[in-house]
């Protein structure tokens, strides 16, 4: 249970919140009523593991991402990972140090990526139950940050059947935390049982909460075909995770066909943000960052034209 103090502090931090659409509705939605306003058929984020090396190197700071995002990449959206400060969930100052830098720099917050806090398909009903309650906090922080959404992790021990079932009783639990604050509790394909399409999708159909959907990476399918992965993943897509590898002398994407890609994206009605996740070695993180950015506005702009 929080503590009185930390009930206070979020109570408080609601007030603060830049409009109340965000507390009651996704954030997917919002973004794609101001990109169709905007005539863009969707806008551009960054993940934070983009830039994972200097960031477990201590050349940037947590607290410097956003900046750095908007300085260095003209990227005004931000998808944190919990990695980076994983011991401030329940920091109110560090955390309203995070919101106001955001605020000053005008950059949006969009979800935060966790990792390292338990199976939510454990098959350990106690063990479960704790990977549940850890991310509470994390629900906590994402509603005052002005996130829509936390990303979690699918992680079961059972096979097929069975871990679908214990996945999203641990998810459907989360989600009903997470309802009540306007959070999603989205899930990306990210190894194991998730990185197949077909069970994700029925996994999270099975919770039964509209606030539980997925989040689409392009990469982290493995043995199941990629762009039939995105198509089962898409109806159910709050956040679409750009993932990229390396790039040709034309600026294409080597490993993944992103104009086929983002035709599925699109295809489904999807209008919200697609965050940049570069993950190659070729190429510096600012230099993977920027070719990703080119390549998806190149795509926005033809879509956009037609």
């Amino acid at each position: 249970m929080r503590s009185t103090n930390r009930r206070q502090f979020l109570a408080t931090s609601a007030s603060c919140v830049a409009t109340t659409a965000i507390a009651t509705t996704s954030l997917s939605s919002w973004s794609s009523a101001q990109d169709s306003a905007a005539g863009k058929p969707f806008k551009i984020s960054l993940a934070q593991w983009s830039l994972h090396k200097p960031l477990f190197a201590k050349e940037i700071d947590n607290l410097d991402f956003a900046k750095v995002a908007k300085e260095r990449f003209g990227i005004e959206a931000v998808e944190y990972v919990n990695q980076f400060f994983k011991d401030k969930a329940k920091d109110a100052k560090y955390l309203e140090e995070m919101k106001k830098r955001t605020s000053d720099l005008g950059v949006t917050n969009v979800l935060i990526m966790i990792d390292g806090e338990g199976g939510l398909g454990n098959s350990d009903a106690a063990k479960r139950t704790a990977a549940v309650e850890n991310h509470y906090k994390w629900v906590d922080a994402a509603k005052y940050l002005g996130c829509h959404s936390i990303r979690v992790n699918a992680e079961t021990d059972k096979p097929y059947e069975e871990g679908s079932k214990l996945a999203a009783d641990g998810l459907r639990r989360l989600s009903e935390y997470a309802k009540p604050l306007g959070i999603n509790v989205i899930v990306e394909n990210h190894g194991g049982l998730s990185s197949n399409g077909k069970w994700l999708a029925e996994t999270i159909r099975a919770t039964g909460m509209e606030n539980c959907g997925t989040l689409p990476d392009f990469g982290n399918f493995y043995e199941y075909d990629r762009y039939q992965g995105v198509t089962d993943l898409m109806p159910l897509a709050k956040a679409v995770s750009a993932k990229s590898y390396d790039f040709d002398a034309d600026g294409n994407e080597t490993k993944i066909d992103f104009s086929k890609m983002m035709k599925i994206v699109l295809d489904a009605g999807y209008r919200g943000w697609v965050g940049i996740e570069y993950e190659g070695s070729k190429l510096s993180p600012d230099d993977g960052i920027k070719a990703t950015k080119k390549l998806l506005e190149k795509i926005r702009q033809s879509v956009a034209v037609k």
